[in-house]
């Protein structure tokens, strides 16, 4: 049983959907197929309907990815990622919450918007407003982007350099924090005849830092988050330090063996910044493939495997490590390649393979579904529970039908969690935050960014 060591109470482990607003996400070559609705993804009923079914599921949030770029670098170019729809052609996320929030009275909606791809001060006035409108269940995740094509689309030469983009993120976080939380005083809107707002309480903030210069003050009353919940996923010592400083919620990209160190690690560096560790919640990212026997979950799981596409699967491997991976023969054992010719980081992905007679389609094929998580209802909440006891706060539920992947964990999985008091079957009342952490505010000062106390 995954305990709470602060309570000795069992942990209540968090849930989110995790989509994006385009055909295919994660799971490449899949959306042809019957029972999933990723090619309706332009009209808002199967939005709509997932917002319902998630809420009636109880999960926390709806998280949705986005990317301002195209993966252009598999082949030379971008023919692949547009044949297989391979997050391209993608629409803003954020634009599909007010719709959602209308259907539902709890549910959170993190979107992803990088910092290279708005101003802080306008992106300030959309996540205010958003707040708003959905009475504070607003999370914003924070992206530095990876994608070269993205920097050049947005005015940039060139992609900047890895800590170079995580140094004007720290600039990012500086001026919005100060508009959320410093322009506007609690008591500034009063709403008496001939005056709704008192002009001594709301300041400019006057911020000048290495890359932004922003006056203020802040176009938009308070929200009832002020700030939105701040996700951000990095695992790099960069990102690590960047999370220690402004994240509350951390997407990572670890396994079972190394989820420990870095929690822990992060942890440490939270505190060097005069922050509660405790006050991080650690998500990792799984694909749950349910059965009502372990047999009839292996034979899904075969089945979503012959269906996955090694082009699709490799255009995106290719962007996200930078490295052209078409220029490798698929059907060539992994043994009979030179990898001292290659770039390291080719290398390091074929390290991962447990069996050099693998070939490399072999190889991609099992990196776009290394976060199948495959079994029975119990199986799976036991292997939940694994991850729990090891750091891992809450998961983040990567789809390979939708909504059938999350209609199948609500109606198998969660009712074990639930059972085993590891998985909520109400909501807590209040805004994003509340329900998450049990305060409306953030706890973690940011320089120039003073929060009222709860």
């Amino acid at each position: 049983m995954a305990i709470d060591s602060s309570t000795s109470e069992p942990k209540r482990l968090l849930f989110n959907a995790f989509s994006m607003n385009c055909v295919s996400h994660i799971q490449h070559g899949l959306w042809g197929r019957d029972d999933t609705r990723q090619t309706e993804y332009l009209s808002l009923e199967p939005w709509l309907d997932l917002a319902r079914i998630l809420e009636a599921g109880c999960f926390d949030a709806l998280f949705l990815a986005d990317v301002v770029g195209v993966y252009d670098n598999y082949r030379g170019g971008a023919d692949t990622s547009i044949r297989e729809a391979m997050q391209i052609p993608v629409n803003d996320p954020s634009l599909l919450i007010p719709a959602m929030a209308t259907v539902t009275e709890h549910l959170g909606f993190a979107f992803t918007s990088s910092i290279l791809a708005e101003h802080p001060f306008a992106f300030a006035r959309r996540v205010s407003t958003l707040d708003h409108l959905t009475r504070g269940r607003i999370a914003w995740n924070i992206v530095t982007s990876y994608l070269p094509s993205a920097a050049q689309n947005l005015g940039f030469t060139d992609l900047p350099l890895h800590d170079d983009r995580y140094d004007r993120g720290d600039d990012y976080l500086e001026v919005v924090r100060k508009l959320w939380e410093s322009s506007w005083e609690d008591d500034a809107v009063v709403k008496r005849p001939g005056c709704y707002a008192e002009p001594s309480k709301v300041h400019k903030i006057d911020h000048v830092g290495p890359y932004y210069t922003v006056p203020g003050p802040h176009l938009c009353e308070p929200s009832p988050q002020r700030t939105p919940v701040l996700f951000q996923a990095g695992s790099s010592d960069r990102g690590r330090e960047f999370a220690a400083r402004h994240a509350e919620c951390v997407f990572l990209a670890a396994n079972r063996r190394s989820l420990p160190d870095i929690v822990a690690d992060t942890r440490r560096r939270a505190a060097s910044y005069g922050r509660n560790p405790d006050d991080l919640k650690f998500f990792l990212g799984i694909s749950p493939i349910v059965g009502g026997t372990e047999a009839e979950a292996k034979s899904k799981e075969a089945d979503l495997r012959e269906q996955l596409s090694i082009e699709g699967g490799l255009a995106h491997m290719s962007g996200s490590v930078g490295a052209d991976l078409g220029i490798l023969d698929l059907d060539r054992p992994l043994a009979d390649f030179d990898f001292n010719s290659m770039t390291g980081i080719i290398k390091a992905l074929a390290d991962t393979a447990p069996d050099k007679q693998w070939t490399m389609g072999d190889l991609a094929r099992r990196q776009m579904s290394g976060q199948f998580m495959t079994g029975t209802p119990e199986q799976l909440a036991d292997r939940l529970e694994d991850l729990a006891n090891r750091g891992a706060d809450g998961f983040n539920l990567v789809y390979t039908t939708t909504p059938g992947t999350f209609v199948d964990f609500i109606d198998g999985v969660a009712p074990v969690l639930r059972a085993r008091g590891l998985m909520q079957s109400t909501y807590r009342e209040g805004t994003l935050r509340d329900k998450l952490f049990g305060h409306r505010r953030p706890r973690h000062r940011l320089a120039g960014a003073g929060t009222a106390a709860d």
